[in-house]
């Protein structure tokens, strides 16, 4: 059993309203949110997985929590057109959190999906982050590149968001789980809005146990499908991105899947 609680607080820290159980809690929070407020999970227990649902109109999410207190910012402006416009509006929400079943837990998924990932060390995984993002926009920020959105023939607001990378040829993701897991197949979608976009034909991924496997690709909308099996893995970088010999400079990816079970 776990104590868990689910609670919209305002700018300065005051409670909007709460909603707390064991092992599972339902928030239906009457209002509109306001810039600057935060939702905030709670559990006593932690380096466990929850699923949460951090708006009524984003997927649940299976997530690894190692924080007592997971502080999400709700999106205002700029950062919001990365998101579903329909998301954190409106006079009611409905939010919730609940400790994972074992079967979810053990489950064979993508481990690499996390609709509710941000910058920052959130204490929620899986998370990605970018040594660049185009701009610093949110359009192009690392976290669009595990939110499940996998559209990929325009640039811009949702559904198209992606990772940019500012035509650095030095860039790389990282995606953090967490805790050692194993997989046994990794998949890119790279962005495709030719002739606007360029693509990549060869990258590296790296891994926290010191490997490394150099894949290649080809212009295409389909997704990359590499089967590479790795054990107690607790992050991957892709990196070493080659472009092709095209005029566009702009080459992006939509998404990265990583398909297996956590370590036992």
């Amino acid at each position: 059993m776990a104590s868990v609680s689910i609670a919209v607080k305002d700018k300065d820290g005051r409670e909007k309203s709460l909603a707390s159980g064991e092992n599972q809690a339902i928030l239906v929070f009457e209002g509109q949110y306001e810039e600057g407020d935060v939702i905030v999970l709670s559990t006593e227990k932690t380096d466990a997985h929850y699923v949460v649902r951090i708006d009524d109109c984003m997927d649940e999410s299976l997530v690894y929590i190692t924080k007592r207190e997971v502080t999400y910012f709700i999106p205002f402006g700029e950062k919001k057109v990365s998101y579903n416009p329909k998301a954190f509006t409106g006079e009611r929400h409905y939010l919730t959190i609940r400790t994972a079943t074992s079967y979810e837990e053990e489950s064979y998924r993508n481990l690499g999906k996390n609709v509710m990932d941000q910058h920052g060390d959130t204490g929620c995984y899986p998370h990605a982050f970018a040594n660049v993002e185009t701009r610093g926009e949110a359009v192009f920020a690392a976290r669009n590149a595990i939110d499940g959105v996998l559209a990929g023939e325009s640039h811009g607001e949702w559904p198209y968001e992606s990772w940019g990378i500012n035509r650095q040829d030095d860039a790389e993701l990282t995606l953090e789980f967490g805790r050692p897991v194993d997989f046994d197949t990794l998949i890119l979608y790279t962005r495709s809005d030719f002739p606007h976009d360029n693509w990549w034909v060869k990258a590296t991924f790296t891994f926290s146990d010191g490997t490394s496997e150099v894949v290649e690709m080809e212009k295409s909308s389909k997704p990359h499908v590499f089967e590479i099996k790795r054990e107690h893995i607790t992050w991957i970088r892709l990196s070493n991105l080659i472009k092709a010999d095209d005029p566009s400079p702009f080459p992006a990816l939509t998404q990265i899947e990583v398909y297996g079970k956590d370590s036992q």
